[in-house]
C-alpha cells in the first residue's frame, strides 16, 4: 500500500441536531437557532473541509417555515457553492445510496457548482411524512444543496449500504441510518433483520464512519438503540438525537470503535444537559487513523443552570418557621439570579475573541431549579414562578420559566375533583415540557388510571404524533381504530355473559399493547382523504388533508369518492315512481331565446352544476341515482305530466318532473331532476288542438338555498310576457 501523506486526508464538519426554526415566534430567542447552524457553515468554509456531516434533526419541525427554509438554503449556498473543486471520488453506486428525481451526489452534478458537499440523515422531527412520503430534506437534494442519504423505506427490514468516497489513498465508507422510532429498531436489531453492506475489495483499507439519530441512553427498556447492536468493523459512530454536547470520543472496547455525541447547537430545553458548552468538531481522516478538533460555537446563547435545597441553607432554614417570610425568602432567591445572570455574561465574553466584547451581549438563558421541602413542622412560602420570572423581563431571554419549584417525594397518586387518578404533585412538577417526552409524560399519567378499551402504550404513541408530528388526525384514528378491533373481537363471541365482557375487554387491550410493544402493531397513518373541493384555498382556509372532514374513515365513503371521481354513471332505469336526486342549481344565466324545431319541439341547452352542496342523504338501493342521467324523452315513450285542476287556472307541469307519480309520493321526502328534457305538446281533449306550453326561464330560476318553492303561477308568466 503507497504510503499516506497529508494530501490524503479527508476532513469532514460535523454537526447535529442543528433544530432550524425551535422557538422562531420568540421575539427574543427566534434566530438562535438559524445564527448556529449559519456559523457551522462558515466554519465548514473557513477551515477549508472536503465535506459536511449531519447527523440529523436540521430542521425542528417536518414541515418548516419558508423562514427556516430560507435560512438554511441561504446559508448553504453562502458556503458550500463555489468554484473549488471537491477532491471527494465517490465510487459506489449513488442510485443505491440516493433516491429521487436526482439520484447522484451533487458535486458531480454538470450544472451545479458545488466545493463543499453536505450528507445529511434525517433525524425525529425532520422525518418524511405526508403524501409522497416527502422530508425537507427532499427539498434541499433536489435543490442541488444536500446530499440526503441513510433512507429506512422499511423499518422491520433495514439494508444499510455505504456511500464509498475516497480521496488519494484515504478510503472512506460512509454508513448512515435515519431515526427510526426507537421501540421498533430495538426489535428489528433483535430479529436480526439489520443488515450492512461492506465493501467488496480491500476492507481492511477503508475508514467506516456512521452516523445515527437514536436515543443513546436506555430511558426505557427497549427505547433506546445500544452500542454493541452495531457492527464491530466500524471505526467511528457519530450520534445524533442527544443534545448534551461529548465531543470527545469515547472508546468502547467492547465493540472496538469510538463514539463521538456533538450535541445540539441551540438550547431547546432548560436542562442541565443543554447547559453544557455547544461544539462542532473537525475530523480528519488519514489511511484507518482520525483524530477530532472540537470549536467551541460563539453565536450560541449563554445559559447557566443551577439547583439548590432550601432545607440545606442554614439561613433560609430557619424561614420555615416563619410567618409572613416570603418577602425575604423571595430576596434570597433574587439575588441568587441576579448571579447567574453575571456569570452567563461572564462566559460569553471569555469566548468572543472581539476588542469590545460587552458589545451586543445577547440576554442569556438562566434556569433556578429549587427544591422547596421543608423540614417536619414547617413550609416554605414560595411566590408564583412565573411573577417571580417576570421579575427579569430585560435581563434575561426566557422571561417566564426562570425559576421551578419542585419537592422530591416519592410516586404516588391523588384524586381529581372528577375523581380521575393522577400522579403526584411532586412527580408533575418535575414532568416539565421542556425536561419530559411527551410519551414519558403520557405514561406518567395513565399508569394512575385504569384504561379499560384503549391501549396505554399506543395512547401515548398517538399523543407524541399529535405533538410532535402535528399529526391533526392521529388521535383519531386511534380512538376509530382501538373502538373497531374491539368491536370486531366481540362480535366474534356468540354469546357474551355480563361478568364476563369487561374481562374479554381487558384481555383484547392487553393483546393489544403486547403487540404495540413488540412492534407487530404498526401505527395507522392516514392513507386517503376525500378529493378537494374545487373552491378551496389553501392560502386562506389551510391545507385540505388536514381538516377534520377530509379523512376518509369507511369503505363506504371511499367508494363514494371513487365514484365521484370517475364521472357521471349510466345507470339502468328504474321502476316508475323514481325520480333523480337534486342537483344544486347554477347562478342565473342570461335567457337564451329557444331554437324552435319541428312539431313544436324545444332544444334546451343543460348546464352542470360546478358545486354539489345539499346533496340529500340516500339508502343503498338510491346511490345510483346520485349520478343517473336523464334519457331524453321522445313523442312516442313520453306522455304529458299530468297536472292538478284548479278552480280558476292552470298550473304548468315542473320541470323534470317524474312520471308516473302517484299519491304515495308526497308520503316521501321528494327527488327533483333539474335537468330539461325535452318535451311533447300536449293536446287538449276538448277541441282536440295542441297547447302552447309555457317553459320556465332560467332568469325565473332562484338561486336560493331553498331549492323546494313553489312554481309561480301561470298569470305570472302571462303578465311577464305582457310586459316583454
Amino acid at each position: 500500500m503507497p504510503a499516506i501523506t497529508a494530501a490524503d486526508t479527508i476532513r469532514i464538519l460535523i454537526a447535529t441536531d442543528s433544530h432550524v426554526g425551535y422557538n422562531e415566534r420568540d421575539h427574543i430567542r427566534g434566530d438562535d437557532s438559524w445564527k448556529s447552524f449559519h456559523e457551522a457553515m462558515c466554519l465548514a468554509k473557513e477551515r477549508d473541509v472536503d465535506m459536511v456531516l449531519l447527523g440529523g434533526d436540521l430542521f425542528h419541525e417536518n414541515k418548516p417555515s419558508r423562514k427556516s427554509m430560507y435560512q438554511v438554503m441561504r446559508s448553504l449556498r453562502m458556503n458550500c457553492l463555489g468554484e473549488k473543486p471537491c477532491e471527494l471520488e465517490i465510487l459506489s453506486d449513488m442510485s443505491e445510496n440516493f433516491q429521487g428525481a436526482f439520484n447522484h451526489v451533487n458535486y458531480e452534478d454538470p450544472d451545479i457548482n458545488v466545493s463543499i458537499p453536505v450528507f445529511s440523515i434525517h433525524g425525529n422531527h425532520d422525518d418524511p411524512s405526508g403524501e409522497g412520503h416527502f422530508a425537507a430534506l427532499d427539498l434541499l437534494q433536489v435543490s442541488g444543496l444536500v446530499n440526503y442519504f441513510g433512507r429506512t423505506p422499511e423499518s422491520d427490514n433495514i439494508q444499510i449500504k455505504p456511500v464509498l468516497l475516497q480521496k488519494g489513498n484515504t478510503k472512506l465508507a460512509l454508513y448512515g441510518m435515519s431515526n427510526v422510532r426507537d421501540e421498533r429498531l430495538f426489535r428489528t436489531f433483535r430479529d436480526g433483520k439489520v443488515k450492512f453492506f461492506q465493501p467488496g475489495t480491500q476492507k481492511q483499507d477503508w475508514f467506516n464512519l456512521m452516523t445515527v439519530h437514536q436515543n443513546h441512553h436506555a430511558y426505557t427498556e427497549t427505547g433506546y438503540l445500544p452500542e454493541n447492536f452495531l457492527p464491530g468493523f466500524l471505526d467511528l459512530v457519530v450520534w445524533g438525537h442527544e443534545h448534551e454536547c461529548l465531543i470527545d470520543p469515547k472508546f468502547n472496547p467492547e465493540m472496538n470503535f469510538h463514539v463521538m455525541q456533538p450535541g445540539s447547537s441551540v438550547a431547546t430545553s432548560l436542562m442541565p444537559g443543554e447547559a453544557v458548552a455547544k461544539h462542532v468538531a473537525v475530523l480528519s481522516v488519514t489511511g484507518r487513523d482520525f483524530k477530532v478538533e472540537p470549536i467551541r460555537l460563539k453565536s450560541v446563547r449563554p445559559f447557566v443552570m443551577k439547583e439548590i435545597v432550601l432545607s440545606e441553607d442554614k439561613e433560609i432554614k430557619k424561614l420555615a418557621r416563619k410567618e409572613n417570610h416570603r418577602t425575604e425568602l423571595t430576596r434570597h432567591l433574587t439575588a441568587i439570579v441576579d448571579e447567574l445572570i453575571e456569570n452567563a455574561k461572564d462566559e460569553w465574553r471569555e469566548v468572543q475573541e472581539d476588542e469590545d466584547p460587552d458589545e451586543g451581549v445577547p440576554k442569556p438563558l438562566i434556569r433556578l431549579r429549587v427544591e422547596y421541602s421543608a423540614p417536619g413542622g414547617g413550609s416554605f412560602d414560595c411566590e408564583n414562578p412565573q411573577r417571580f420570572s417576570n421579575r427579569f423581563v430585560e435581563k434575561v431571554a426566557n422571561v417566564n420559566d426562570v425559576i421551578q419549584f419542585y419537592r422530591k417525594k416519592a410516586s404516588a397518586t391523588r384524586k381529581t375533583t372528577s375523581g380521575a387518578d393522577m400522579p403526584e404533585e411532586s412527580v408533575l412538577a418535575q414532568l416539565t415540557i421542556d425536561s419530559i417526552r411527551i410519551e414519558k409524560l403520557v405514561r406518567e399519567f395513565l399508569e394512575a388510571q385504569n384504561l379499560t378499551i384503549l391501549p396505554q402504550n399506543s395512547f401515548g404513541d398517538a399523543v407524541s404524533q399529535f405533538v410532535d408530528k402535528d399529526d391533526k388526525h392521529a388521535m383519531e384514528m386511534f380512538v376509530q381504530d382501538s373502538l373497531k378491533s374491539q368491536v370486531k373481537h366481540l362480535m366474534g363471541v356468540d354469546q357474551v355473559e355480563e361478568d364476563v365482557f369487561k374481562a374479554m375487554v381487558d384481555q383484547h387491550r392487553s393483546e393489544l399493547e403486547a403487540k404495540f410493544a413488540a412492534g407487530e402493531l404498526k401505527r395507522t397513518r392516514k392513507t386517503k382523504v376525500k378529493p378537494k373541493p374545487d373552491g378551496w384555498n389553501t392560502e386562506l382556509d389551510g391545507d385540505w388533508e388536514e381538516q377534520p372532514g377530509a379523512l376518509i374513515f369507511s369503505d363506504v365513503e371511499a367508494r363514494n369518492d371513487d365514484d365521484d371521481d370517475a364521472g357521471p354513471v349510466v345507470a339502468p332505469p328504474k321502476g316508475r315512481g323514481r325520480a333523480a336526486a337534486p342537483k344544486k342549481a347554477a347562478a342565473p344565466a342570461k335567457k337564451t331565446a329557444p331554437a324552435k324545431g319541428g312539431r313544436g319541439k324545444k332544444k334546451v341547452v343543460e348546464e352542470e352544476s360546478e358545486e354539489e352542496e345539499d346533496v340529500p342523504m340516500l339508502d343503498d338501493d338510491d346511490e345510483s341515482q346520485l349520478f343517473t342521467q336523464p334519457s331524453v324523452p321522445t313523442r312516442a315513450s313520453k306522455k304529458p305530466a299530468p297536472r292538478k285542476a284548479s278552480p280558476a287556472k292552470r298550473a304548468p307541469a315542473p320541470r323534470g318532473s317524474a312520471r308516473g307519480r302517484n299519491n304515495t309520493a308526497a308520503k316521501t321526502q321528494a327527488k327533483l331532476d333539474f335537468s330539461q328534457p325535452t318535451f311533447s305538446q300536449p293536446r287538449d281533449p276538448a277541441n282536440g288542438t295542441t297547447k302552447k306550453m309555457h317553459e320556465i326561464s332560467d332568469d325565473q330560476i332562484s338561486d336560493d338555498d331553498d331549492a323546494f318553492e313553489p312554481a309561480p303561477s301561470t298569470a305570472t308568466f302571462r303578465s311577464n310576457r305582457s310586459k316583454r
